[in-house]
């Protein structure tokens, strides 16, 4: 991602070079959570942090978007306060602050819960702000 990362230099410029850059179902996935996050909030800000990883935030970081090779993962930064009524959290279920959603390759999103979970974060960070 050094190339991209040279060439682009806002967040969102970086977040589509990923995109781009992956080219494969976890490129796709990742175009497509983040246009439910962006719906979900429209006033969200796109970060990158940790030399490569989407953030999205508003208030305080509501969740990133990681890709490894057989998964994406999103990583919400406050997810064990979060209720996730329809069980969309499957990872990082043992500690006390984060939980993330795994996403594999031939996986339905539920959108709809998805992006109540987005509003559900935005409103967390902006109480505790």
């Amino acid at each position: 991602m050094a190339k991209a990362e040279s060439q682009a230099t806002s967040p969102s410029k970086l977040i589509d070079a990923r995109i781009k850059e992956l080219g494969d179902w976890r490129g796709q996935m990742l175009a497509r959570v983040r246009a439910i996050i962006k719906a979900a909030d429209p006033d969200v800000v796109e970060t990158w942090k940790w030399r490569g990883v989407p953030v999205w935030e508003h208030d305080g970081i509501i969740c990133t978007g990681e890709t490894y090779k057989k998964v994406v993962k999103l990583t919400f930064a406050k997810g064990a306060a979060l209720k996730d009524p329809a069980k969309l959290f499957n990872a990082s279920l043992e500690g006390n602050t984060r939980r993330a959603i795994d996403i594999d390759e031939g996986s339905e999103i539920d959108e709809k819960a998805l992006a109540a979970l987005i509003r559900a974060a935005v409103a967390l960070n902006k109480s505790k702000g």
